[in-house]
Formats: structure tokens, sequence, C-alpha cells
């Protein structure tokens, strides 16, 4: 075949192949890491962790019945409370930082910045409605005025197996996890982190489809050269 033909070819080869890669094989490609992932869910004993941010308007008791109710759950624990107030000046960030100690005694741990947030870890079995009654009667006796905004966030952990399950009930609720921790996000993150961008993929698949036409270009002088190295090693024995 002439030199202009061959490269013909393995132009159109390539473009086959990028073609082929980009509307056929991308688009399962991608899909890899949920695939990985749903093998993850089906292992045994397997837990998953989701860390949640909720209004302290929710009805935050009626969602941990309702989740407790749910086939695969494992527990959910109410951990700590934000409380935006204002910018602080440096006065009234050091009077923050010296009183939330003494305004309730089951505030684990605390923390004030300088951005006007009040960050309180609670105690175990302490509920945020109760930490946030104590700082709100703490601050209208103090202030006179009332709390406009509170954040609850809770740590929700259930089984691999009816992680979808819960997360619908979270979305049905307005609620996405802010944050997933477990062996099915773990195997997401290190599938995608070893999977190929998608340009990459499909210039991958462009490249094979070159080797594939050089492959049909000279598979009969392959076949005639294997025949005659068989025929030479045949004859090298005998002699």
């Amino acid at each position: 075949m002439p030199k202009k033909e061959i490269v013909l070819v393995l132009v159109v080869a390539f473009v086959i192949g990028t073609i082929g890669g980009a509307f056929f094989l991308e688009p399962v490609y991608q899909e890899l890491p949920s695939v990985m992932g749903l093998v993850e869910k089906n292992i045994p004993n397997n837990e998953e962790t989701m860390y949640l941010d909720l209004s302290s308007s929710a009805n935050i008791k009626e969602l941990a019945q309702q989740l407790s109710s749910t086939e695969g759950f494992i527990s959910f624990e109410e951990t700590s409370v934000t409380i935006p107030l204002w910018k602080f000046n440096e006065q009234e960030f050091r009077y923050f930082k010296e009183i939330l100690g003494n305004i309730d005694d089951h505030y684990k741990h605390y923390n004030v910045t300088e951005d006007g947030k009040i960050e309180i870890q609670l105690e175990d079995n302490y509920s945020s409605h109760d930490a946030i009654k104590s700082f709100a009667d703490w601050y209208r006796a103090v202030y006179g005025g009332s709390l406009s905004y509170a954040q609850v966030h809770a740590k929700l952990v259930v089984k691999t197996s009816a992680d979808d399950t819960f997360r619908n009930i979270l979305l049905q609720k307005g609620i996405v996890p802010s944050k997933v921790e477990g062996p099915i996000q773990n195997k997401l993150n290190d599938t995608n982190t070893t999977m190929l961008p998608s340009y990459q993929f499909v210039l991958v698949t462009g490249v094979v489809g070159v080797i594939i036409a050089v492959l049909g270009i000279y598979y009969e002088s392959f076949g005639i050269f294997s025949r005659r190295f068989k025929k030479f090693m045949k004859e090298k024995r005998r002699r």
C-alpha cells in the first residue's frame, strides 16, 4: 500500500477511534466510579457516615425518629451548633470568649470567630435545642434581643447497603450531606483520582484505533513472516 494511503487510513482510524470513544465508550467509562461504589455497598458490615448541617427551625426530633426507624440505621447524633451574630470588634471578641463557658455547663468545647460566629460543641446526649435555648436566654437577658438563626451539625451513621435509602429521606426534606465518609465514598474518591480526564480517554481510544488499523494493514505481512519463521525453526531442528 502506498505511503499516502497508509497515512490516510491511520488518520481515519484515529478520527473513528476518538468519535467512538467520545460517544460510546466515554459515557461507560464515566460510570466506573459508580460501579465500584456499588461493589462496596454490597459488602456486609460496611458503614457510611453522613455529616449534616440543619437549621435550628427544623424538627430535628422528628427527623431523628424517622431515621432511627429505617432499616440500616446505626446512629444519629447532634454534635455542635453554630450561632452567627455580627462582626465583633476586639473588645466584643474577648468578651464572648470569656463568657461562653459560664453560660451552660454542657458546652463541651466552644469557639468564637472574629467574623461573629459562636461555635459550640455539645456534650454527649445533650440536645442542640437545649444548647441554643440556654444561649438565647442569656443573649436576651444581656442584649434584650432574640437570635435570628442558628445551625445544627449532626452525624448520621448507616449501613452502606441502605445508603441510597437514607439519602432519599434526607433529600425529601431538602437536606444534602455536607460531607460523607466511608468505604463507598473512599472508593469513589480513589477511582476518580486514578481515572483519566475525558479528553485523555478519548485520545487513548483514538490511538487504539490507529493500532488496530496498523495491525490490519500489516496483517498479511505478519502472517507471511510468522509462516517463514515457523518454517525456519522446523528446518533448524531437522539439522
